[in-house]
């Protein structure tokens, strides 16, 4: 239990300690590097020493309020996820934010958005999970307002104003669950007895797949996205984008599969309704990226549009689905992290921000692109990427639950990855391959080289992953 309550307590406190050190750039990196890198360690060290060994109590708020934390298979896959991503963004980070100024402000909630966050990977009941997410969007807010422009103010409470009227909704169906389960502990299969076809418990089951949604951007409760990742700095909206959205995804997976039970809602108007929202939430994130011009705002879009693939992979309610879900959630951290900060490579060396801009900047800078591209080939779903597999199995996970699903489900996927193409691949080619001069200098001149590695490092992930696809299957069928 230790090295779980280390995981948690150790980023908060050295966020929290930041500001007060005033130390140099390169004190500042090697901090940061240091603790990123000790909470790797520890979240390893947590799931190896303690997974399986049932929830530990911490502290009780009140009579029944209990702060658990427990390692389990949701904490092996999302523990580490994080851990890894946060790493290789602090990498990326340290010269970005120094152009930007203020840096002990953003790497202090930098800090302590992991903690809350490796928190809520560990959760082990529904109060514990419910703190750690309001904790991850109040500490993650200031990473969307750093660079205090007007902009930047407003997307900030944007964001801050839905995630929050998101957790409430969440918060509802938390307390309605709690009512029939009491203090339990999450335990997959579900916790709840008795049926959730009707009544007051179902109306709570979709509203906390709709609240904790919000934060996942399932629509109509979408709308923070698109306008607080142009605002943030690339760091920031990396980890928005690629790991602090999948609060919701997590969020969703205790409620449905750990606390309530897919038994539970199967083949009810619960499951119809959130496929339903989540197949829209698909095709609209896909056509809103289409059009949009702006790049971060394109990519934005388009989370939008994955993270539901993972709500759909879930609202199947089969095995099979659930692989798939847990496949793209770790597919689409490693793409649209280095999406997002290829995208802020461009935009620190060249200040340009839109699609119909960046003709010829391959030439330019040919490694960032070729990241670029190889993200972009993993969220369409190109084989030998991850992105490949984890569609794959959400196909697959349409067709077990049998019925519309077996239907619905690969054709919003095969339409949605069409759309993918339409608005990721225009600037590879044009980038690549202009046409006349470009509008862009031939001389390479890629951004410096720590920005460029973290880009590397994660479309590299994208390809060993989706290499080592079937091994990682294998993982999750021990671990589920």
């Amino acid at each position: 239990m230790i090295y779980m309550i280390l995981t948690i307590l150790l980023p908060a406190a050295a966020g929290a300690a930041l500001p007060l050190l005033h130390l140099r750039h390169r004190a500042r990196c090697a901090y940061v590097t240091t603790a990123t890198a000790a909470v790797c360690a520890l979240a390893a060290s947590s799931i190896a020493a303690s997974y399986g060994d049932g929830a530990r109590v911490l502290f009780s708020i009140a009579s029944g309020l209990d702060i658990a934390v427990a390692a389990d298979g949701i904490s092996a896959v999302f523990a580490p996820l994080f851990a890894l991503c946060w790493l290789i963004v602090a990498v990326y980070a340290f010269m970005y934010v120094k152009h930007e100024g203020r840096d002990d402000r953003f790497f202090a909630f930098f800090l302590l958005s992991l903690g809350a966050m490796m928190a809520l990977a560990f959760s082990a009941n529904l109060v514990t999970m419910y703190l750690s997410f309001e904790f991850a969007t109040l500490c993650s807010m200031p990473l969307v307002l750093h660079t205090g422009t007007k902009e930047a103010t407003a997307a900030a409470v944007k964001y801050l104003f839905y995630s929050i009227a998101g957790a409430f909704m969440g918060l509802f169906g938390i307390v309605v669950l709690f009512g029939k389960t009491g203090p339990a502990m999450f335990a997959l299969g579900g916790v709840l007895d008795g049926e959730a076809s009707g009544g007051l418990i179902a109306w709570a089951i979709m509203l906390s797949i709709l609240g904790f949604g919000t934060k996942a951007g399932m629509y109509p409760m979408h709308g923070w996205l698109p306008t607080a990742h142009p605002a943030a700095p690339a760091p920031a909206s990396a980890l928005l984008s690629g790991i602090i959205a999948k609060a919701g995804v997590l969020a969703v997976i205790r409620v449905v599969f750990y606390t309530v039970g897919e038994d539970a809602i199967r083949g009810t108007w619960v499951q119809t309704a959130w496929t339903a929202l989540a197949a829209l939430t698909v095709l609209v994130g896909s056509m809103m990226a289409y059009r949009e011009d702006i790049l971060k705002k394109r990519l934005a879009y388009s989370t939008v549009s994955n993270i539901s693939y993972i709500m759909l992979g879930l609202s199947t309610l089969t095995m099979t689905g659930f692989y798939g879900a847990i496949l793209h959630v770790i597919a689409h951290a490693f793409a649209k992290c280095a999406l997002f900060l290829c995208a802020g490579s461009i935009i620190y060396k060249t200040e340009r921000t839109r699609v119909s801009e960046l003709s010829g900047i391959g030439r330019r800078m040919p490694v960032t692109m070729a990241a670029f591209t190889a993200a972009s080939l993993s969220l369409i779903g190109i084989p030998p990427f991850l992105g490949f597999s984890s569609k794959w199995y959400l196909c697959l996970g349409g067709l077990d639950a049998g019925g519309a699903y077996a239907a619905a489900v690969p054709i919003v996927l095969i339409i949605s990855a069409l759309l993918t193409a339409g608005y990721l691949l225009p600037p590879v080619i044009s980038g690549f391959f202009p046409g006349g001069d470009g509008r862009l200098p031939k001389a390479r001149d890629e951004a410096p080289a720590s920005m460029t590695s973290a880009c590397v490092m994660f479309s590299a992930l994208s390809l060993i992953a989706g290499i080592a696809g079937g091994a990682l299957m294998d993982v999750l069928k021990t671990l589920f």
